[in-house]
């Protein structure tokens, strides 16, 4: 989908915004603090349902205002299409697509993808495995809506049994007859969905890691360019890497998952391994050496996605200049794919940039008094044919 337009009512810090995007690169600049970020949050918003930063739906709407709206329009396959969203603090959001009201958010997923690379990506590659987890069920939702069911299914599998373990918590071998039978249904369960969700990752690893090679090449500078990239999804009990399978691995476990009351193996436990020259990048790796990897693994997510639909997710780009030396910062420019991107910038643009359209973020006073935030700037060049 190509977005021509954004409409914004009460949302983050604008009562109402009209974000006009190019078809190629729109650059965002401003003073920290004036509500790029918002924006980005807000095109991003029609594709998931979810914010990239993590705020629950409640501070997303405007501080005094029980909703906020985006709509989003554009093209997608040569049809128009116009996303509306409402976002409320008490009751349920609500979603249409060409008018038409959805029965189910997940029927939303697939019609509008974005990749987004944010300042906190750096934590994919310095903190712990759940971060890495979400890149790639992010990454098989942008590929395939069903992938997420998979996810919920996952969840809602893992709630169930670990109230069960919480109940029957340190009854050890004399677990009652009703209890095993139970844990029984679940640990099939577990089994399934796990399995499924474990395959789905192993094989997007496998088509990442070239992916994430050529990425980090491209946007590393210097002697990094020289150590090679490698990706491997790491689990103990994934049958395709060796393991015994989900059903033998919680077998095994199950007298420990008893004693902690919790669930201790399955995709919820796995990680994403990823190693420079060899060595952990989590531990081993420069400060400048994490950061070309974590905007790699945006970019190769990137590259996998547009190769599987057959067409460019919208890139969205935050703060990223801010995150990148110079030479880091020319790389990326010089290796961004055909389609549209999105950048916030308060530092400016490198000298090689290029944008189709500069929009600036200011704050304004408000009716009542309060400071809020304004786009300025003028309307990006029309699309090329």
């Amino acid at each position: 989908m190509l977005v021509r337009t954004v409409w914004l009512t009460d949302f983050r810090s604008y009562p109402s915004a009209t974000l006009t995007l190019a078809p190629g690169l729109t650059a965002v600049l401003g003073d920290n603090g004036r509500g790029k970020s918002n924006l980005l949050e807000a095109v991003a918003w029609p594709a998931t349902l979810s914010s990239f930063r993590g705020a629950p739906t409640e501070a997303l709407v405007r501080a005094g205002t029980e909703r906020a709206v985006v709509r989003a329009d554009g093209t997608r396959d040569g049809r128009d299409v116009l996303i509306e969203t409402e976002l409320s603090v008490t009751g349920r959001n609500r979603v249409q697509v060409n008018k038409q009201r959805l029965a189910r958010t997940r029927d939303l997923l697939g019609a509008l993808r974005v990749t987004v690379f944010a300042p906190d990506d750096l934590e994919l590659v310095k903190s712990g495995p759940g971060g890495r987890r979400r890149y790639l069920d992010d990454a098989l939702v942008s590929l395939h809506p069903r992938h997420d069911a998979l996810r919920t299914e996952l969840d809602k599998v893992l709630r169930q049994r670990n109230a069960l373990l919480k109940q029957v918590q340190g009854s050890g071998s004399r677990l009652d007859a009703s209890a095993a039978l139970t844990l029984d249904v679940w640990d099939a369960k577990l089994a399934e969905v796990g399995d499924a969700l474990g395959a789905a990752r192993a094989a997007l690893v496998e088509r990442l890691e070239p992916a994430l090679e050529a990425a980090y090449r491209a946007v590393a500078v210097g002697s990094d360019v020289r150590s090679r990239v490698t990706a491997r999804y790491s689990s103990p009990w994934f049958a395709g890497a060796g393991g015994p399978g989900l059903a033998a691995a919680l077998a095994a476990g199950r007298r420990d998952d008893i004693r902690r009351g919790v669930s201790l193996v399955g995709p919820h436990r796995d990680d994403l391994a990823l190693t420079l020259g060899g060595l952990a990048t989590r531990t081993h790796a420069s400060q400048g050496e994490q950061r070309s990897l974590a905007l790699a693994l945006r970019l190769a997510a990137h590259a996998v996605v547009t190769a599987t639909v057959g067409s460019a997710p919208v890139l969205l780009l935050d703060d990223v200049f801010s995150e990148l030396d110079e030479r880091r910062s020319d790389a990326l420019l010089a290796t961004l794919a055909p389609g549209q991107t999105l950048l916030t910038s308060a530092v400016g643009l490198p000298r090689g940039a290029r944008p189709d359209a500069v929009l600036r973020v200011e704050a304004v006073d408000a009716a009542g008094g309060g400071v809020t935030s304004s786009i300025t700037g003028p309307p990006p060049a029309a699309a090329a044919s």
